[in-house]
């Protein structure tokens, strides 16, 4: 158990659980959720499935989907099929949570379990109740050389009873998450922005939002979701940004919506949220061209900080921004 980065009540939770408790825990963790909840998977599609040789000094990383809000109960109900697969295969990882509860449980590809929450008291209490003992010192898998195997990759005889009786398409993970992905409606997500806000954090944001953004045409997403939002379209400007120039725009009103809960929130709240968006920002300067041109801010929301984010514009555009750049006169001098 350990405290989260810039978070003073907040927790991580690391455990390595006997592989026959994880759907038990699984379902019996979903109840903290309570109405609704997103599902996690971490796997590698068909092209990125690693193929070097043991040892081999660049290993393929896997992707990550989420997917929307959906009622607990129905999640719980269209990922069961699935469940065994997931848990023993060495290619996937998954996991349930509900940001709005601060709650996250997620059983990584190395079959590690991790929770987060901001109520370590209630968890260490569900952890004792599922005879999970706590170890001051946790070997874990990545501690040491070790391989990982599909459900493909065990002789027939030795998978559980349960998939022994799969055909080797439903074995497969490339086939079995496709399905998932596909069910639940799930979009694939950037790993490179982690934060964590905890319930009251959460809340204080939406009492802000509600009381000085309500005609905000963001105030209605879920404020992590825009951080996150921010951070994506950051890496679409990295790789090469292929909308339009009404699309670039909005990507920078997120900017903006962001600015706007940093310049009302209290200090403290304030600080956290600016560490968070710091290495988006960076990044985003980085790709940044013609800095001493401005592409001109909406004028609203009137904000203190000066919007880096307007001057100047990506270097890697696509056909529809570089074609309404042009209408725009971008390019004139």
């Amino acid at each position: 158990m350990s405290l989260l980065e810039d978070c003073a009540n907040a927790y991580r939770f690391t455990a390595t659980i006997h592989v026959g408790k994880i759907a038990e825990i699984f379902n019996s963790f979903s109840r903290f959720l309570q109405e609704e909840a997103f599902f996690i998977l971490e796997h590698y599609p068909e092209e990125q499935l690693p193929s070097r040789p043991s040892g081999a000094d660049e290993r393929p990383i896997p992707v990550v989907h989420y997917s929307p809000y959906l009622p607990t109960t129905d999640l719980l109900r269209l990922v069961a099929p699935y469940l065994e697969r997931m848990i023993h295969d060495g290619f996937v990882g998954f996991g349930l949570a509900n940001n709005r509860r601060g709650l996250e449980l997620f059983y990584s590809e190395e079959k590690v379990m991790t929770f987060f929450t901001d109520n370590h008291l209630r968890l260490c209490d569900f952890l004792r109740q599922h005879q999970v003992p706590h170890r001051p010192n946790l070997a874990l898998p990545a501690d040491f050389g070790h391989d990982h195997l599909s459900l493909l990759g065990f002789p027939r005889e030795l998978l559980p009873k349960a998939l022994q009786e799969l055909s080797d398409k439903d074995l497969d993970s490339t086939n079995f998450c496709a399905e998932l992905i596909e069910q639940l409606d799930m979009y694939q997500v950037e790993e490179g922005l982690s934060f964590f806000l905890t319930r009251k954090e959460q809340k204080q944001i939406a009492e802000l939002v509600d009381k000085e953004l309500a005609d905000n045409e963001f105030s209605d997403i879920e404020f992590g979701s825009l951080l996150l939002d921010w951070s994506d379209f950051v890496t679409e400007c990295e790789n090469g940004f292929e909308g339009d120039l009404w699309e670039y725009r909005q990507g920078l009103k997120i900017r903006d919506t962001i600015q706007s809960v940093i310049e009302i929130a209290p200090e403290a709240l304030a600080e956290k949220i600016g560490s968070i968006v710091s290495d988006p920002d960076k990044f985003f300067q980085k790709t940044l061209i013609d800095r001493r041109k401005r592409l001109d801010p909406p004028a609203e929301p009137k904000l203190r900080q000066e919007r880096f984010w307007y001057q100047g514009m990506v270097r890697n555009q696509g056909i529809d921004l570089r074609r309404d750049l042009i209408r725009q006169g971008w390019f004139k001098h």
